[in-house]
């Protein structure tokens, strides 16, 4: 299976596509979307200004964004890999390349946030090195949250 990667961003129709699924299935993990309405103003599609989209056979199966929080730092936005293309490795090359390019862009640490339960979010991103730390604003204020950080 070749995976192909593009940049484009937050207006792209695929991203867009994957925002939605995302939109989706956090809601589901936490109860509905009335569950999350402080979350969704901080996650807005056209906000991400970097944005890498994974496809196989041209069809887009994955995605990953960039969005600077300040001058030093970027925060990492919207991994998603769809499920029957997990295990193949896409969400690493996809976190190889954001992180090389937020080195490019000037960016000194990358930061994300995600929750617990995200068992496997949580795995990817301790296993390359991200740690836990204190949680940032906004989500310093939004209950379920955890935040994490890597030294680029």
């Amino acid at each position: 299976m070749k995976t192909e990667y593009k940049w484009t961003d937050g207006n792209d129709k695929d991203f867009r596509k994957f925002y939605l699924k995302t939109e989706e299935f956090y809601s589901s993990i936490v109860g509905g979307r009335k569950n999350r309405e402080a979350f969704i103003p901080h996650n807005i599609s056209e906000s991400i200004s970097t944005v890498l989209i994974a496809s196989v056979s041209g069809v887009a199966v994955g995605c990953a964004g960039l969005k600077a929080y300040s001058d030093s730092d970027v925060e990492i936005k919207r991994v998603w890999v769809d499920p029957e293309f997990r295990g193949n490795h896409i969400s690493t090359a996809m976190m190889d390349a954001l992180e090389k390019k937020a080195i490019e862009l000037g960016f000194k640490r990358a930061i994300l946030q995600t929750r617990p339960q995200m068992k496997e979010a949580v795995h990817l991103y301790t296993k390359r090195g991200y740690l836990l730390t204190d949680n940032y604003p906004p989500y310093d204020k939004l209950e379920g949250a955890i935040c994490f950080a890597k030294e680029l």
